[in-house]
């Protein structure tokens, strides 16, 4: 090695002078694809619940267990794949979750019975999880450092154009039956072999695991100008959950996974009774999907928006304005006394709430050192699922006993203001190196 190679830098260090290259882009559409495909696994079956129910015989109860069960599945299951991904790697984790994903979910269009439905999807879930808990943390480990913010934010759009995608195959496949929508979800399965083919290993954790020439490679791929330097990290001990709540990263730890349940409270809360909300308005059902796919695109400029701002103003101050602004947002849309202003505090509501989403998932996956991010992101995933359960069930409870509809969107929208109120004491990362 010359004097120049020789030289020590933290790895972060390589990719502060790192261009945004073709395969950066390359990189961005595979794991964008896999995002599409979390969200549409997590709302596709929504939007034909009602076929599902005719072809099992079940009421709106067996139907919520069924919609409940990808859930279920996933929550044991961020809590494995994050401490896998940090142990085996990043790209095998992602690999081999969502081929196992897609190979579970074509198994469950063949169910007989609605035990053999829930329980194959049950294990979908537990399958997903990987992909689900890894696609942020990779996508951060495989960007320059000043594109770090706003290329993950646009990463996000993903999850509307998911949403978007299961509304129309709702549309276009639903009266084939549930299940054909159930194979096109396992046909997304094979996107594995375009992440296995398109997206090289974090060289974060390939120092980490003392791959240093591994990792020079993939830096020399991506363009770095200090590929050839031999790379240190902060932290050696790999995937020990213990860690998250040691030292600094213990503060930060406990007020992440409060954050992350209230924040995907408020959110799921609504959107999945957000047809019974508005019907409740006096929106017919299919004036309701009208109205959820108008607020998916609503959500698309919120996250371009965020993605524009977070490079410029910081992730902190970004989140905390857009999530203020999601709540004056959901109290228009709570006291609304006309179809227009429904529609305009629903759209305020999507646009920034889901531009908030974007800075978070960037943002939270900021707060670890290579060893732990896997692990860290895992149980920030746990928290969310646990309030996707949760959510429903609670929101459910409150119309059952006839709250009505600006009563319960105000206890909606309590979770959103507690969202600001936990973000603050959090740091900031924008522009600084992964550890």
């Amino acid at each position: 090695m010359t004097a120049v190679e020789a030289r020590k830098l933290p790895i972060g260090a390589a990719f502060d002078r790192m261009p945004f290259t073709r395969r950066h882009v390359l990189i961005a559409l595979a794991l964008f694809i896999a995002f599409v495909i979390e969200s549409w696994e997590q709302l596709a079956l929504i939007y034909v619940s009602g076929d599902l129910g005719g072809a099992f015989g079940i009421d709106e109860a067996g139907i919520g267990v069924v919609l409940s069960a990808v859930a279920f599945g996933m929550i044991p299951g961020v809590l494995v794949w994050g401490p896998v991904a940090d142990r085996i790697g990043r790209k095998p984790a992602s690999f081999w979750s969502l081929l196992a994903y897609g190979v579970i979910a074509f198994a469950s269009a063949f169910s007989p019975n609605m035990a053999t439905l829930v329980t194959l999807r049950v294990l979908s879930g537990l399958a997903l999880a990987g992909i689900y808990t890894i696609t942020f943390p990779y996508f951060l480990e495989l960007l320059p450092t000043r594109q770090r913010g706003k290329a993950a934010v646009y990463l996000s759009i993903g999850w509307p154009i998911g949403m978007l995608a299961a509304i129309a195959a709702s549309v276009l496949l639903g009266g084939l039956g549930w299940h054909v929508v159930v194979l096109a979800s396992a046909a997304a399965g094979l996107w594995a072999f375009a992440i296995k083919a398109w997206v090289p290993e974090s060289p974060y954790w390939l120092v980490a695991r003392d791959r240093q020439d591994e990792a020079r490679a993939v830096l020399r791929e991506l363009g770095s100008q200090d590929a050839e330097a031999r790379f240190t990290i902060a932290h050696e001990r790999v995937g020990n959950p213990l860690d998250l709540f040691r030292g600094r990263l213990a503060k930060i730890t406990i007020v992440m996974l409060a954050l992350n349940f209230v924040f995907n409270w408020g959110y799921w809360g609504l959107q999945t009774w957000l047809p019974t909300l508005l019907q409740q308005k006096g929106l017919s059902l299919s004036a309701s999907l009208g109205f959820a796919a108008l607020s998916a695109l609503m959500m698309i400029p919120g996250y371009v928006s965020a993605s524009l701002l977070t490079a410029r103003f910081g992730r902190k101050k970004v989140f905390l304005v857009f999530v203020v602004a999601a709540v004056l947002g959901g109290l228009w849309f709570a006291t609304a006394g006309s179809t227009w202003q429904l529609y305009a505090g629903n759209f305020v509501l999507s646009f920034f709430s889901l531009g908030a989403w974007g800075v978070w998932n960037t943002w939270n996956g900021e707060f670890y050192p290579t060893a732990l991010r896997g692990t860290g992101y895992s149980w920030a995933t746990a928290s969310q699922l646990v309030a996707t359960t949760v959510a429903p069930s609670a929101v459910g409870a409150l119309l059952a006993h006839a709250t009505g509809f600006t009563t319960t969107m105000l206890v909606i929208n309590a979770f959103m203001v507690a969202t600001a109120l936990l973000a603050m004491p959090l740091p900031e990362t924008e522009g600084r190196e992964l550890e």
